[in-house]
């Protein structure tokens, strides 16, 4: 569904450039007759969203089930995607390219990335972004990492119980043959209780992470925390959702030293489970620490601006066993759509996007939540997306919402949350600017109300 728009300022150009004053005279040569003399009879104009969602309505009438509704969060979301995306993302010297080994024939290539570079660090406050990782789950794996190198500590690690669970469990997986433990800090009430996190920190730990908003959507006490990693020496490793920092404070300014986070929701689609891409942001004094690439502006021996490899500590290049990883990509085509993404919203519509997902969630809730069996699990200040408790157990919700059309989760009990109490009657409803009032509406009557 892509289509383009001229500003006033364009039209005018290409006008000029073919030799004509206006768009009337470029279609003199066709008889008066055959000519439109009158405003088409349209309804009014629809926003590039609306006008998607409007398409995907008439659509769902073609499929046997109507179409679903997707009300999934933990960790990748049904955010909308802007056409312009797809349309340069599939252009062939991007959709074809290969790892930029050689500089001086990948312009192209090096300078997307440095874009991206670029706008992660906006986005996230720090001094330094690499060239993007595999996605979310191991990027916090390699900032652990990072921790270990820059403090020179090796034998402890303490995370969050509200961490995404299958980050912990990709962190324990990379964490389990160098025999450095994982202390996992219990969150029975959805976010971090601050002096059992302080007294998890000792002069052993090499870093501590969290994330905000955590696996319940709940908004942790960022700056706190990480000023009690500091007390002990250790780093402050922050895994955020991009979207968010639309509105919550970026990690470089609440003091996180190093930020990770899942980039899917950054223009790339719901596509069984990937590809998606790992954003890796860190403080300057740790860049030689950092893995994968990082890409430089310079000039070449004419004065042209030019873009190059400045670090590459990967096994496949010099660094060999010296290497900071072994990561054999960087997701760079996901790279690219994610700098797209957010070089079509900018500032602002970054801004709106997460006004329209906190204000449509909190709308969400309260209407969830007038079903008689169904309360917030978590008294706590929440973005996108928020636990329920079913009284009766999730599964007959999860079947109704299913039957309707709606997929809600994922259910709590397939995790382990060191203790959360009843888990099992638990799950996660996620609702971005995609999803409407009659939607939300909708769901709430198929569940009783």
């Amino acid at each position: 569904m892509a289509y383009l728009v001229n500003t006033p300022d364009q039209q005018r150009q290409m006008l000029r450039d073919i030799g004509v004053t206006s768009i009337s005279d470029l279609f003199a040569q066709i008889p008066g007759e055959l000519q439109l003399q009158r405003p088409l009879d349209l309804p009014p104009p629809l926003t590039e969203l609306e006008l998607e969602a409007h398409l995907r309505e008439l659509g769902a009438q073609n499929t046997v089930d109507g179409g679903r509704t997707c009300f999934l969060g933990g960790g990748a979301y049904d955010h909308f995607i802007p056409a312009a995306i797809d349309a340069i993302a599939t252009r062939s010297e991007f959709y074809t390219a290969y790892t930029p080994y050689q500089a001086e024939a990948s312009q192209g290539s090096l300078q997307a990335f440095f874009e991206y570079q670029s706008l992660i660090c906006q986005l996230t406050g720090l001094d330094v972004s690499n060239a993007s990782l595999y996605e979310g789950g191991t990027a916090v794996s390699e900032a652990v990492f990072m921790a270990m190198r820059a403090t020179d500590r090796h034998k402890k690690v303490v995370i969050l119980g509200s961490v995404h669970p299958e980050y912990r469990q990709v962190c324990q997986t990379y964490l389990q043959q160098i025999r450095c433990e994982l202390v996992t800090v219990p969150t029975p009430n959805g976010v971090a209780d601050l002096e059992l996190v302080a007294k998890s920190l000792d002069d052993q730990t090499a870093c501590l992470v969290f994330q905000n908003p955590n696996f319940f959507g709940a908004i942790e006490e960022c700056q706190a925390l990480c000023e009690s990693a500091r007390k002990v020496g250790a780093l402050a490793i922050a895994s955020v959702d991009p979207i968010s920092l639309g509105m919550l404070s970026r990690p470089g300014d609440y003091g996180a030293d190093i930020a990770v986070a899942e980039g899917q929701g950054l223009g790339i689609p719901l596509q069984y489970g990937g590809p998606y891409v790992g954003i890796l942001a860190c403080r300057e004094e740790f860049v030689r620490r950092m893995p994968g690439r990082l890409i430089g502006e310079t000039v070449d021996r004419e004065g042209r601006r030019t873009y190059v490899l400045n670090l590459q500590a990967r096994e496949q290049h010099i660094r060999r066993d010296k290497a900071t990883s072994n990561i054999c990509t960087n997701q760079g085509l996901m790279a690219l759509r994610a700098t797209v993404y957010l070089s079509l919203l900018g500032p602002a519509g970054l801004k709106e996007v997460a006004e329209l997902c906190v204000r449509k969630t909190h709308y969400a809730a309260s209407r969830l939540t007038a079903i008689p069996g169904i309360e917030l699990a978590f008294a706590t200040p929440y973005f996108k997306e928020f636990v329920i408790r079913c009284r009766d157990g999730v599964d007959g919700v999860l079947t109704k919402a299913r039957q309707a059309g709606f997929d809600l989760g994922p259910a709590l009990g397939k995790y382990a949350f060191p203790g959360l109490d009843r888990a099992d009657q638990c799950c996660l409803v996620a609702v971005t600017e995609k999803r409407t009032k009659q939607e939300i509406d909708r769901l709430a009557i198929a569940l009783g109300g």
